[in-house]
């Protein structure tokens, strides 16, 4: 096989980046947009010593679960990869990624995983949405969407199939308003121009929405005046912020926010409690699926009221909150300062009064703690957890930890090192669908103390 080759191909499974995987003769090949079952013309436009990468030119005989992707510009942008899979193989696809992660780098074998969660719909269920602005190459027009496959071409989007519908209108119209007003777009490249991204977000359960731009500087003419229009011509809009992010880079927000009309944030009810968000706050993006997994997870504690639970990464109190309501103490860690101020706030705005909350990194607070926790949460980044942190619960020794993680190599690992000596033993493992039509996954796993 070389570069170039048109060939005939199965596809037999997808990777965790999203492609399909079929065999040619002893060569695995990657092939993006492609369904487990399909039978392929592929070309193949790139080849590695261990595999090659194809590209799709014709589907000679579709898989029963490939259907139409309900986007006009699927085949193009680069934001979902899974809309031409039904979702049903979606869901099947992601837990079986997390049982071989567990089996193949973690090492354990006949674990019951329970069935999927997921959230309201496989559509329309993010609360929150983050657009690189853009020129049109032909007529100059401002536009907003997410990058073509592969590469750095903006892809213009008016709608996006998985974004709350509710932020659709203000996608579409926004642009227009930002090019009426004459306000220049950030050239990366040459480091030149002023606007650089446009974030929505959105309190499902509310209703109340976020418009944020992201700008080199603050300086943009007539922004008082269009932001006072934006908050009357659209009912549900609360606020509209600007962030300054001047430096050079892929990085999309600065140190910077603050509101240019009506407020800094929104409300959001989860689990009972209401919650402030600001435009930059971290929060899971599917509303309803997290909800899902938090009373999962409280099904399976063992509660007694007279715990110390510990919420390690705890954010802005998602979690740390409602489960606060079941314990003696609750204590959240967080490495972002501006989001534990936001927890301190959230606690007082619902009158919860047994927490505590410290900025700083997990692996320097969580073996200082002058308490023994009983149960600790974990939800740490997509690299997992610093071993400082594992070795200190080892050392502590919390009747359960529950490790909560978006990616199942990195939690097969920690798990993994977890288990080794035999202090813990997984109890559950609970997947979550909290990214439809793409191949992230969530999944909760917990853990009990084996007295010895």
């Amino acid at each position: 096989m070389h570069q170039g080759d048109l060939i005939e191909l199965s596809i037999h499974d997808l990777n965790s980046q999203g492609a399909g995987v079929g065999r040619h003769g002893d060569q695995v090949v990657f092939v993006p947009d492609t369904v487990p079952g399909d039978r392929l013309q592929v070309r193949i436009v790139r080849l590695k010593r261990q595999y090659a990468i194809g590209q799709l030119q014709k589907v000679l005989e579709p898989a029963p679960e490939r259907r139409r992707p309900p986007c006009i510009v699927a085949d193009k942008c680069g934001g979902c990869q899974w809309l031409q899979v039904e979702d049903s193989l979606q869901q099947q696809v992601k837990t079986n990624e997390i049982q071989q992660a567990l089996q193949r780098i973690g090492g354990f074998q006949d674990l019951d995983i329970q069935p999927i969660l997921s959230g309201d719909g496989p559509l329309s269920y993010r609360n929150k949405a983050t657009y690189p602005l853009g020129r049109s190459s032909s007529m100059g027009n401002v536009q907003a969407g997410y990058y073509r496959k592969g590469s750095h071409q903006l892809i213009n989007l008016n709608q996006c199939p998985v974004q709350d519908s509710r932020l659709n209108p203000l996608l579409e119209n926004v642009k227009i308003d930002i090019q009426n007003q004459g306000w220049s777009i950030y050239n990366e490249t040459k480091h030149q121009g002023k606007l650089r991204h446009l974030a929505l977000r959105i309190g499902q359960r509310t209703g109340e929405m976020l418009l944020t731009l992201i700008s080199t500087s603050g300086d943009l003419i007539n922004l008082e005046t269009q932001a006072e229009t934006w908050l009357e011509e659209y009912p549900g809009l609360v606020g509209v912020c600007l962030n300054e992010n001047p430096k050079k880079g892929n990085l999309i927000w600065g140190d910077t926010t603050k509101a240019i009309a009506g407020r800094p944030y929104l409300e959001e009810i989860f689990a009972g409690l209401t919650l402030k968000l600001r435009p930059e706050t971290f929060f899971q993006v599917n509303t309803s699926a997290a909800e899902a997994l938090l009373t999962a997870i409280t099904q399976q504690l063992t509660f007694t009221g007279e715990e110390i639970l510990v919420d390690a990464y705890c954010g802005v109190g998602t979690f740390t909150l409602p489960l606060a309501k079941k314990v003696q103490q609750a204590i959240g860690i967080e490495v972002q300062a501006s989001s534990i101020q936001q927890a301190w706030e959230n606690a007082h705005h619902n009158d919860i009064h047994n927490v505590e909350f410290y900025a700083g990194t997990v692996e320097s607070i969580l073996p200082s703690l002058d308490v023994t926790a009983d149960i600790v949460l974990l939800d740490p980044p997509r690299k997992g957890c610093d071993r400082q942190v594992l070795d200190a619960l080892l050392h502590s020794k919390p009747k359960q930890i529950v490790y909560i993680s978006c990616n199942p190599a990195t939690l097969a690992r920690d798990l993994k090192h977890l288990c080794a000596t035999q202090q813990y033993q997984i109890q559950w493992v609970q997947p979550a669908d909290f990214f439809p039509q793409t191949p992230h996954v969530e999944c909760a796993v917990l853990l009990n103390f084996v007295e010895t």
